[in-house]
């Protein structure tokens, strides 16, 4: 009989050598309170796994391995195959801990937003005389887990598997993830053993922020998995991070595995294990915070934070490039959202302050993408607070008012990457715009991979949930997002412009920021475009969120850096 669940994992019996340790600080836990900790899914699984361990003694003592143990927001583990789904919580656990990119994310220094470094090309550039042609340099010597290569070819295999529909290895849900987020790649090329060429479709000055979303599988993964990707995620497969994706149970767990391989010696994984738990429930991880099932929690529930600092446990929160809005489908024929003045006044129609009360300090108010006091914001003509008189105002120009109140659908999700607490929050928003507006707000709950295809679909499409808005926190770190989320051309499905909105003001900014590159002058065309982003509000501004963390005193070396992204390679166990 094969164990459903990890045992070291709920702190119970943990593999060592040739036979099985007992975890000392689970010695007066039963494996059915650990069960009923994690989550009942958990249950049959972990009971039999407690009750088989239990009547054998261990062969010989060995020195317990370290086994982080997390618990995610998500209502399922990621997708394993080299590029998950379950947004960037995917990417942040099952994605660059395992799979790399070309380029990857600068994050050693928590006091700025991350930039860009090295990873799997030890440089790149832009063709001076050809500027949609990029040239990536990549490094020698890299190995994939299964012992693969890493060259030229495995770069040109993997590309083919996101935007070749006709290639042998094409992963249709990869890719779909893959060109929602890089709409703008053209060509790509072999030029040498280890050099590849990129064409974007015009010139891109932020190109590589969006190089970074192309995770590198090793093409023997594939073929061993008999060239099915379904069997491929239960090799599992193989990347060139500094941890090996070494088991996974579907709803319960995925194991990584320290990579002592790694290409990057200061690199290395400092624990042995990482055991990742979806756990969507905020105060079922809360429990398994406490009960010691875990050692590091995302979101706990804002209520509980003073309580788990006062118990010595550490809560982590940090500012860092995030956004969690409503985006409206202004693109959507026949909806309300289609008018600026009604997306103005609802930005008008609720206390934000109040939100982040509601959230015990753990995030700040929204106002535009960027936050209020960001040097790109730029001086637009609303700042948006809660007036309600002159939301009703508005909504009395739009054709609204008490006797033909406004009422708008809402697509939202359970829990998710990035989510915080969806069910409470837009439960909040459906009662300020109420009473402050009159607004009727009909919220529609699905499951959060639900509410992701839907934002990857036109919002006239059923996957939109015939909704007005969907509620989706989104990142907001560089240029390059800008661009997915509110360029015209990138209207879905070809990209990430899931409400299909479009200002003139905003597309001729942001055409000439993709050809510009003297930084100055970036900038000052970033802080124009954001002013349109916030006069001619292409979603609801809500809060930006400040990424609480809740961890045991035994987690060392956390760092929380300004990105949506961990380095879970520098993280230790006491």
């Amino acid at each position: 009989m094969l164990p459903l669940a990890d045992p070291c994992l709920a702190g119970l019996w943990c593999s060592a050598g040739n036979g099985w340790e007992r975890n000392d600080m689970a010695r007066n836990t039963t494996p059915w309170a650990v069960a009923v900790a994690l989550g009942g899914g958990l249950a049959t699984g972990l009971l039999a796994t407690g009750l088989m361990a239990a009547s054998s003694q261990p062969a010989q003592a060995q020195p317990a391995p370290k086994v982080l143990r997390i618990a995610m927001t998500a209502t399922d583990v990621p997708t394993t195959t080299g590029m998950p789904n379950n947004g960037f919580e995917g990417m942040r656990f099952l994605g660059y801990p395992v799979f790399e990119a070309l380029v990857g994310w600068d994050l050693s220094d928590p006091s700025k937003p991350a930039g860009l470094r090295p990873a799997l090309a030890e440089r790149w550039e832009q063709d001076a005389q050809a500027p949609k042609t990029w040239r990536f340099f990549l490094r020698r010597g890299v190995q994939f887990h299964d012992g693969t290569p890493f060259n030229a070819d495995a770069v040109i295999w993997n590309l083919d598997r996101f935007f070749r529909n006709d290639s042998p290895q094409f992963d249709a849900a990869g890719s779909a993830i893959t060109r929602g987020r890089i709409p703008v790649l053209a060509s790509y090329r072999k030029v040498d053993d280890f050099t590849v060429e990129m064409e974007t479709t015009r010139p891109v000055s932020y190109w590589p922020y969006l190089a970074v979303y192309i995770l590198q599988t090793s093409p023997g993964s594939f073929e061993q998995g008999g060239r099915d990707w379904a069997r491929v995620a239960a090799l599992p497969p193989a990347g060139t991070g500094p941890f090996r994706l070494s088991r996974f149970v579907p709803r319960q767990l995925a194991e990584l595995s320290r990579n002592d391989a790694y290409w990057d010696a200061n690199g290395r994984a400092q624990v042995d294990r990482i055991a990742l738990v979806p756990t969507p429930e905020a105060n079922t991880r809360l429990a398994a915070l406490r009960g010691n099932q875990v050692d590091w929690i995302e979101v706990p529930p804002p209520d509980a934070i003073p309580s788990l600092r006062q118990a010595g446990f550490q809560v982590v929160t940090g500012s860092y490039p995030h956004v969690w809005p409503w985006v409206f489908a202004a693109g959507k024929p026949g909806s309300p959202v289609g008018d600026v003045r009604v997306r103005q006044a609802l930005n008008y129609c609720f206390d934000r302050a109040e939100m982040v009360a509601l959230l015990n300090n753990t995030a700040e108010p929204s106002v535009g993408y960027f936050k209020a006091n960001d040097p790109n914001f730029g001086n637009p003509q609303n700042r948006y607070r809660l007036d309600a008189a002159r939301g009703r105002a508005l909504l009395a120009e739009a054709g609204y008012n008490a006797q033909r109140p406004l009422a708008i659908r809402v697509g939202i999700s359970t829990s998710g990457s990035g989510q915080m607490l969806p069910l409470p929050m837009n439960e909040f928003l459906q009662q300020a715009l109420q009473q402050n507006c009159g607004v009727r707000v009909n919220l529609e709950v699905v499951e959060w991979n639900t509410l992701l295809g839907g934002l990857r679909a036109e919002p006239t499409q059923p996957q939109w949930l015939n909704a007005d808005a969907l509620n989706i926190s989104l990142v907001s770190s560089d240029a390059s997002q800008m661009g997915r989320w509110f360029y015209s051309p990138n209207f879905t499905p070809r990209g990430s412009n899931a409400g299909h909105w479009r200002d003139e003001g905003f597309d001729a900014a942001f055409a000439a920021l993709e050809q510009e590159r003297d930084p100055a002058r970036i900038a000052a065309l970033l802080r124009t475009a954001h002013e349109r982003l916030v006069d001619n509000p292409p979603w609801l501004w809500i809060v930006h969120d400040l990424n609480p963390r809740a961890m045991s005193r035994r987690v060392r070396n956390f760092v929380s850096p300004q990105s949506w992204f961990v380095d879970l390679a520098r993280v230790d166990l006491q």
